[in-house]
């Protein structure tokens, strides 16, 4: 639902069978016999859907168990989980507009004759992106049958370590999360935007994370008003200062940022717009606006409480909510197994959850003992001046290796294309983060530019493999592109020599 990820938790017996018990098969009725499986799947996101067909291709008989729980708005969606739904395919579509757009103000200056104005229709765009995730919802529920495993629109749960259960929706209870008063009555989150029938106008965008940023991106981009609403920083957990660098191309771009502030109520007026009030911790104050829209994007939590965890002595990290897996997504109880964004410290990303559940049902099947690597992770932010990043922060960097210890290699340089258009490139930046004695190995690569996730995705490979300076130094760059400055880099922080790229 809206304040809850996916998770996607694998459950095997071994050599025996799984058995479903009386509940699930009254709600089921093409399940005959005894109902067992050798593995069950409680998620039908990117992991769970990737663990569940690599399983049965192995011999194993398999069953999914995926249901959604509609927001506070009632926004609801079909089988894929997070990603293909609300995340991923649909935030890079809906950014992929906003790039259009800003493509076209560049276009005149490139000689292209765009008479009239230009102008966004949100109803055309989001058809699109609605129709392309339903064709992805119906390819997911073929390639499951294809491969015989058994889909099951339940919401599962533990009855203990060789038993799961499945509510449909006469058994369904609606979980929320009300941060402040009116959110739920007033607010959307990251579930709604993707599906929203009209344009949301005015928006204020309440959190800092990835999600909060690439949706109040997007929106600027196809020139709706957007405000972020920051409590502390932005982007927590990644690079500071490209952080930093980030947010400050989006308020050139046009975003507002509100920093050091906290919603305390959203009321409707009688105009029908959303009046929110909030305190600015900077000056003390309490401040209002009126919005069309406000979208919370604050973060998800785990839905483990529903899984009946609790009563099979299953841990979990007291904070987070978050079920805690060892190296082999094995948890504290025998047989029952967690990965993707459920699994504590593990990286809250699609592709890991996908190899993660791939390399489980090859170990449950007996076929491997191969475990997830979830060193070098490459992820991109996708905000109008894109971030690519793998393996350290600068501050993470530090901590563990001593400020002495590193040695920053970075750059700021201009992307061609930003030439004639007379683009600022004042945010375009990329830093090599490396360990001072030795060889040199890449501890991390940050990059903020165009098409950030396809670079970072070509160094991943080199870095993965334990990639030196030395080994950047000997690359060729590709001319004239963007992702050759990483190879050129030279200046260190340490020198204190201006950084700025200039000519080839």
């Amino acid at each position: 639902g809206s304040f809850y990820s996916y998770n996607m938790a694998a459950f095997c017996k071994g050599k025996h069978r799984w058995k479903i018990n009386n509940l699930l098969r009254v709600f089921t009725r093409n399940l005959t016999g005894k109902c067992e499986y050798d593995l069950v799947v409680i998620g039908g996101g990117s992991g769970g859907l990737a663990c569940s067909k690599e399983a049965a291709q192995l011999g194993l008989k398999v069953a999914v168990l995926d249901y959604v729980e509609p927001s506070a708005q009632g926004t609801k969606w079909g089988l894929g989980g997070t990603c293909v739904n609300v995340g991923c395919i649909p935030k890079k579509l809906m950014h992929q507009a906003a790039l259009l757009g800003t493509a076209l103000k560049d276009a005149k200056k490139f000689g292209w004759q765009i008479p009239g104005s230009v102008c966004h229709d949100w109803a055309t765009m989001a058809d699109a992106v609605q129709n392309h995730v339903r064709s992805l919802n119906w390819g997911h529920r073929v390639q499951l049958q294809d491969k015989k495993v058994k889909y099951l629109n339940l919401r599962g749960s533990l009855v203990n370590e060789h038993t799961v259960k499945g509510l449909n929706k006469a058994g369904k209870e609606v979980r929320l999360h009300a941060f402040v008063p009116g959110a739920a009555e007033y607010g959307i989150t990251s579930d709604d935007i993707f599906w929203l029938r009209k344009s949301p106008g005015k928006t204020l965008v309440v959190g800092a994370s990835y999600v909060s940023l690439e949706c109040a991106g997007f929106l600027t981009g196809i020139s709706l008003d957007a405000t972020v609403m920051v409590r502390s920083i932005a982007l927590r957990g990644f690079d500071q200062q490209i952080a930093g660098l980030v947010t400050d191309y989006m308020e050139a771009y046009g975003t507002r940022f509100l920093w050091k502030c906290v919603p305390k109520r959203v009321e409707r007026l009688a105009s029908g717009a959303l009046q929110v009030t909030w305190a600015n911790a900077s000056t003390g104050s309490e401040e209002k606006d009126t919005f069309d829209s406000v979208l919370w994007a604050v973060g998800r939590a785990p839905e483990t409480k529903i899984l009946g965890l609790d009563k099979l002595g299953v841990k979990l990290n007291s904070e987070t909510g978050k079920i805690i897996v060892a190296a082999d997504e094995s948890t504290s109880v025998p047989n029952i197994y967690a990965f993707g964004d459920i699994g504590e410290g593990r990286p809250e990303l699609t592709p890991t959850a996908v190899k993660a559940g791939k390399l489980l049902a090859r170990r449950l099947a007996g076929h491997s003992t191969e475990l997830m690597n979830y060193d070098n992770v490459p992820t991109t932010v996708f905000t109008p001046l894109e971030y690519g990043c793998m393996g350290l922060s600068e501050e993470e960097a530090e901590r563990r290796h001593g400020k002495d210890g590193i040695e920053v290699y970075h750059a700021f340089y201009k992307p061609l294309e930003f030439t004639v258009a007379d683009r600022d490139a004042s945010q375009c930046y990329l830093k090599v983060i490396c360990e001072r004695g030795g060889h040199q190995t890449i501890l991390g690569l940050h990059f903020t530019g165009p098409n950030a996730g396809e670079v970072t995705q070509g160094f991943a490979l080199g870095i993965q493999c334990g990639a030196t300076y030395s080994h950047l130094l000997q690359t060729v760059g590709i001319h004239p592109t963007c992702a050759e400055e990483v190879v050129k880099v030279s200046i260190t922080k340490r020198s204190g020599l201006d950084a700025t790229v200039t000519g080839c």
